[in-house]
């Protein structure tokens, strides 16, 4: 008689079976997913799967991997104060009907009040759309586009957070598009993923928070409510022409915000270290306009992940701790848009890719110090 005996799993192979399960998860986002890689990097040990990822100079298959990466990103300016420049920006571009996108929690904060009187001050005329919100929804979304469509900008200004960024970069998009609809762009398998081919009006973006580095990307994230799922739409054609980092807009932060979104930026710093390199990525585009946005570790992109890492680890702690200390949150606003420059070339992976099935999810939690009227988890909690 066979006796069957019942091995127990260690923690460590329980984890890894958990996260091999959720990572096929269906609504997690195509542009933050990752096939296979990093779940198999668990098998290996720490320092052999770092020493496999870092090969860059090794040949891979030559028939079908990509042999090429290119470094995109956003002009920025970065100061204190600089928000009072932007009347200035919009004039020389000759824009003369600028759409403003923000939240209503934000219309009597300094961010808004300095780039409003700056407008006024060159003459630019502008309307302000107010209606985003934290996490936007798709139904948001399309509200934003039809906004657009009516009142027909030459210009974008977006004041806020990654949410008001990136709704600002849909709206640019199909208003130039005016005959596409929202799930053309989305990222396939979810939508069709068309390359985005016409020119979209200047974007210029003014983060109020240190977290998503939106000013720096071609990335807009949203929640999908008919599959339940969050993804977006990634190209480099949508990106802002200009990010004006002024940490003055994200002193006001509360600590439980600051919490979070320096969370986010950790992890697109080190998420974007540990992707897999840019020369083991395929299939090889047949179009260099093909070539995802996202396109793996590379020399260049580390540099701007260590600095952010390092940065973040250092100054985050104290950013939230005491809101006095200014060189604190001055640092954590530069890592901020140093890890948005990794993440819109090196792009992420498995945490992202699993924060999306957790906030699609939540249809009644809270988190603690966001002022909102629905259901939040910070993307950076998540």
């Amino acid at each position: 008689m066979k006796m069957l005996i019942r091995t127990v799993r260690s923690k460590k192979q329980a984890a890894l079976s958990l996260l091999k399960h959720a990572q096929k998860h269906p609504p997690a986002c195509p542009c933050h997913g990752c096939t296979g890689k990093a779940v198999g990097a668990g098998l290996k040990s720490a320092a052999s799967t770092m020493l496999a990822q870092r090969a860059f100079g090794a040949s891979r298959n030559a028939v079908e991997a990509d042999y090429a990466f290119e470094m995109s990103f956003s002009s920025i300016r970065y100061g204190l104060g600089v928000t009072r420049e932007v009347g200035y920006d919009f004039k020389h571009l000759g824009a003369d009907k600028v759409a403003l996108f923000t939240d209503k929690n934000l219309l009597d904060k300094t961010a808004v009040k300095a780039a409003v009187e700056s407008l006024d001050s060159q003459g630019i005329k502008y309307e302000i759309y107010s209606d985003v919100i934290v996490e936007p929804k798709d139904h948001g979304i399309r509200h934003a586009i039809d906004w657009a469509r009516q009142h027909q900008p030459n210009a974008y200004l977006a004041v806020g957070g990654g949410s008001v960024m990136d709704t600002a970069k849909i709206a640019n998009l199909f208003q130039t598009y005016p005959e596409a609809d929202l799930m053309d762009f989305v990222n396939a398998p979810v939508g069709k993923g068309m390359p985005v081919e016409r020119q979209v009006f200047p974007l210029i973006a003014v983060p109020t928070t240190a977290g998503t580095g939106s000013e720096t990307t071609g990335t807009a994230i949203f929640d999908l409510t008919s599959q339940k799922s969050k993804t977006g739409i990634a190209s480099r054609a949508i990106k802002p022409i200009l990010g004006m980092v002024d940490p003055l807009n994200a002193s006001t932060m509360p600590a439980s915000v600051k919490a979070s979104s320096g969370l986010d930026v950790l992890c697109h710093a080190l998420e974007s270290y540990t992707t897999i390199p840019y020369n083991q990525r395929t299939p090889r585009p047949k179009d260099p306009i093909l070539r995802p946005a996202y396109q793996g570790a590379n020399p260049i992109s580390d540099i701007f992940c260590t600095a952010a890492m390092k940065l973040i680890v250092e100054y985050l702690p104290r950013s939230v701790k005491d809101p006095e200390d200014f060189v604190a949150q001055e640092q954590t606003v530069l890592a901020a848009t140093l890890a948005g420059i990794c993440l819109n070339n090196s792009g992420v992976h498995l945490a992202h890719g699993l924060s999306y099935p957790l906030s699609s999810q939540n249809k009644g939690y809270k988190h603690y110090g966001y002022e909102v009227d629905h259901p939040i988890i910070p993307h950076g909690v998540t």
